[in-house]
């Protein structure tokens, strides 16, 4: 509860003289009969008169107070507020070519990139992700969407062998530009994820990085994989074997994507790595969340002022009916 006109409380400040009258007056009062002796009273039955005595007074000062308080117009409050988000659209780009299948990352690079990038997708319930996966070619495994479930199961389905081998890097980039390049959303973020170096495809990754730029799109680039050489396992024609995947890549391609569009260049050397690089993507794309508070407030000053006036009519009609005093 607040009060509109909170000054009229002062007034209460007036019950102090007023209290202070009425006990000085008490203790200076005359008697109005006299008498020799008052031991032939002492075994009069007390009458209800006599417990009513400071009644009257009592009712004056409770209505002083009811009426300051409904003078100060007392208000009681409803606050609610409306929350509306602002989510951001995110494309990931997933290197499926042959060396994802390298076993430095648990149990493969690709099978720890999918783990992560899902539990990422889970932890954004309030944005639109899609996923573009590429190779030698590149297509779109689920376009925008905010059915999280749906896109979780596309992520599972995901494996090497959907598309010719290869690394298109800057057809994948081109992909995932395309998805998003329509989208109303002012945040648009991709994120690709890769381990190797372009050698395929018709549209040059730097060319792909300069068309996501046109379109505010800005773009994390993931480099995956350790420093030395480590073994995949690969289908082959006579059946799977293993053969040896060098650890290095064109860094400096994807550093310049990320420059180009704004973003960031990150190395993923193993699964913590992967993890603690997908939370701070996370930590730096936020969904905006914009709060608007609303105040409904309605005058309660009503039953102070009825109480009060019963108070008065109350006070009148004892000190009238009830405590009856003689005048001359």
């Amino acid at each position: 509860m607040t009060f509109a006109s909170p000054a009229y409380l002062f007034l209460l400040l007036l019950l102090i003289p007023v209290i202070g009258w009425y006990i000085w007056r008490l203790r200076d009062q005359d008697a109005s009969l006299q008498v020799s002796s008052v031991k032939p009273l002492a075994r009069t039955p007390k009458t209800a008169r006599i417990y009513l005595l400071h009644v009257p007074f009592v009712l004056r000062v409770l209505a002083i107070i009811l009426l300051s308080f409904a003078l100060a117009r007392p208000q009681l409050s409803n606050r609610w507020s409306s929350e509306s988000t602002e989510g951001i659209d995110i494309m990931m780009a997933l290197d499926i070519s042959g060396t994802m299948l390298a076993e430095d990352l648990k149990p493969t690079r690709l099978e720890a990139a999918k783990d992560v990038a899902t539990n990422f997708v889970l932890a954004r319930p309030n944005d639109q992700i899609g996923l573009v996966v590429f190779a030698g070619e590149s297509f779109t495994q689920c376009p925008l969407t905010t059915d999280h479930a749906v896109l979780v199961n596309l992520f599972k389905s995901v494996k090497f062998g959907m598309i010719e081998d290869g690394t298109a890097i800057g057809l994948g980039l081109a992909n995932a530009v395309n998805r998003m390049k329509d989208s109303p959303t002012k945040s648009k973020v991709i994120i690709l994820l890769t381990d190797g170096s372009n050698n395929r495809g018709d549209i040059d990754p730097q060319t792909a990085a300069e068309i996501a730029k046109t379109f505010g799109i800005r773009v994390y680039c993931i480099g995956i994989g350790s420093h030395g050489p480590s073994r995949a396992l690969i289908q082959t024609p006579i059946g799977p074997q293993y053969v040896t995947v060098d650890g290095e890549f064109d860094e400096q391609t994807l550093r310049r994507i990320a420059n180009i569009t704004e973003g960031e260049y990150f190395r993923a050397t193993d699964n913590n790595s992967l993890k603690r690089i997908y939370e701070q993507i996370d930590q730096m794309e936020k969904t905006k969340l914009r709060v608007r508070e609303f105040s409904k407030r309605s005058e309660y000053f009503m039953p102070f002022l009825f109480s009060a006036l019963i108070c008065l009519i109350l006070e009148i009609l004892i000190r009238c009916f009830v405590l009856k005093t003689l005048t001359n």
